[in-house]
């Protein structure tokens, strides 16, 4: 069968379906669809499906599950776990139009709701939940949840919920279900974690993989754009006055870095939402809807976002420093590129983090385009440009009013002195950036020169070479791990933010599942003493156990000095 002609009529599913799909506009299914789909035997065992982000894996589950099940079901018959709330809802949603004439009833658990407006759902008939581990969870455990009468279960982005810490409550779930006829697994990769929960659950599962390569999605376009490491915020305003987005998803590393950069851009000018996992489900859902409608163009995000957020018609994907690991970057720039629709993934990074990135990289197929951040006269021009184009293009009526406007002020006034009236008139009050090319330069300069001194990453330590001239004054604990999901290199740079330091006062770093060993110097050591507070609020440090001296929360000790 020929995927590029395939349409949903050509399989056996249900005409309220298929009038479903057309009212939505729908008629050619997507690849991952179309493997799933053509199994004629696929809804009666497990499953694996291996594909990336954006590539329509809800449909994929949801037609087929939909297409076999009875309708008439009063209790729950498919459970779908999500890794987030925001997934959680907007599968539900999906879900909601697509069974709308079957009048398939479908419900979302999801924390931060009420629970027992859910539980009072659960009881007036619902066939589908959809929902976050740790809610499901509760629910079975309460007793709201028959799950006698659940045959289907669907990991959706399985890697990432076992990224999230959800390993525990998982397990607990799949076990607590006994009459299960088919679990199906979907996620982008397939690291050991999830290999090793699909042998225990799945039994002889069928196999679909789309995509090996994670960077292989041709919709997308990547730059990396260059910019002053202490002027990230305006390096960051520069590029979206160049670019122009339409509707532009700005990842930050940290939840204080997203409220900073939140107000900052208002601040600037521009219509601008947050989103992070600490705001209220009211607060996260008027931000998203507001980005999702258009009426905002900007959302700024925590990568409580990164994951299966389907928001259509993302033009421009920005990430603001290191994204963390290659992985993270692809699944926050698959929020770009999808369903078809040409999207740009930015990075805007420091040269010290391009240096980095360049490693983190090196192994992937991914070439992106290499741009020092544009200068204020370098927007200037680009936003002359673009008026001029959208001038000439307007077009008027022959009788136009404008026209006959135009023709009594031209009578009185000298073309070119109106022209030039009207153009200063027009960007008298245009934001034009920031004048950062030659601290760039220098900086770049600096950092030529210190080449040999430049931190390495060999897998989770972060070693200094021999000739670097950092002195370390002690070393501290950290209550950061591989298993809430820290990289070396967002761990550097949330501390140096953080601590307002340069690399250059932070020596090896040694990352363990639930732990985090860093050398500082004597100035980090100082300031991490000051910052307590901040570091307790980006989750370095925590705040449940007894201090070490000071008022507030366990400060890790440093465990060495050389003070």
């Amino acid at each position: 069968m020929n995927e590029e002609q395939t349409r949903f009529d050509q399989f056996s599913l249900c005409p309220e379906l298929l009038h479903a799909l057309e009212r939505k506009g729908f008629d050619s299914p997507s690849p991952v669809q179309v493997q799933v789909l053509k199994e004629s035997n696929i809804a009666e065992g497990d499953l694996i499906v291996q594909a990336k982000t954006g590539s329509g894996k809800t449909l994929a589950f949801g037609l087929p599950l939909l297409n076999q099940m009875d309708h008439h079901h009063q209790s729950p018959f498919l459970l779908i776990l999500s890794p987030t709330r925001e997934l959680a809802m907007q599968t539900a949603r999906e879900f909601q139009w697509l069974g709308r004439d079957l009048n398939v009833k479908v419900t979302a658990l999801v924390g931060g709701m009420d629970i027992e407006r859910q539980r009072h759902e659960l009881l007036e008939g619902a066939a589908v939940v959809v929902g976050t581990p740790g809610r499901v969870l509760d629910h079975i455990r309460r007793g709201n949840v028959h799950t006698s009468s659940i045959e289907s279960i669907v990991l959706d982005e399985g890697d990432h919920m076992l990224d999230m810490g959800f390993r525990e409550e998982l397990e607990a779930i799949l076990e607590a279900h006994e009459n299960i006829r088919r679990t199906w697994l979907f996620s982008a990769t397939m690291p050991p974690e999830v290999r090793e929960l699909s042998r225990r659950y799945l039994k002889h599962p069928k196999w679909i993989t789309l995509d090996n390569d994670l960077t292989g999605n041709e919709d997308i376009k990547h730059r990396i754009y260059l910019i002053p490491s202490r002027h990230r915020f305006e390096g960051l305003v520069n590029v979206l006055l160049w670019e122009a987005p339409e509707k532009g998803l700005i990842f930050c590393s940290t939840r204080s870095e997203t409220i900073e950069c939140t107000e900052y851009l208002a601040q600037a000018g521009f219509s601008v939402h947050a989103l992070h996992g600490e705001m209220t489900q009211r607060e996260r859902n008027a931000s998203l809807n507001s980005f999702r409608s258009g009426s905002t163009p900007f959302l700024v995000a925590t990568d409580v976002a990164a994951r299966g957020l389907d928001i259509d018609l993302v033009t421009h994907v920005i990430q603001l420093g290191l994204p963390g690991d290659l992985k993270n970057y692809v699944h926050r720039s698959g929020r770009t590129g999808r369903a078809g629709h040409e999207g740009l993934s930015l990075a805007i990074l420091t040269p010290r983090e391009a240096k980095m990135f360049r490693e983190m990289f090196s192994q992937s197929s991914l070439k992106p385009e290499w741009l020092h951040v544009p200068d204020k006269e370098a927007i200037l021009s680009k936003n002359q440009q673009r008026f001029e184009e959208r001038l000439l293009d307007t077009k008027l009526e022959p009788e136009s009013h404008f026209t006959a406007w135009a023709q009594t002020i031209l009578s009185k006034n000298d073309p070119v002195d109106l022209v030039s009236k009207l153009l200063k008139w027009k960007f008298s009050e245009t934001q034009t950036g920031f004048n950062l090319s030659g601290l760039l330069a220098t900086e770049m300069d600096t950092e030529t020169n210190r080449r040999g001194r430049t931190p390495s990453f060999r897998g989770n330590k972060m070693e200094k070479s021999p000739s670097s001239s950092f002195s370390s004054a002690g070393t501290v604990r950290l209550s950061t791990g591989t298993m809430k999901g820290w990289e070396v290199g967002r761990l550097l740079g949330v501390l140096c933010r953080t601590l307002e330091i340069s690399r250059q006062e932070v020596g090896n770093i040694k990352l363990r599942q639930d732990h985090a060993l860093v050398e500082l110097s004597a100035l980090a050591i100082q300031r991490f003493q000051e910052k307590k507070t901040k570091l307790i609020d980006e989750h370095l440090l925590e705040s449940s156990k007894p201090s070490y001296g000071h008022s507030r929360g366990r400060v890790t000790k440093v465990l060495s000095s050389k003070n």
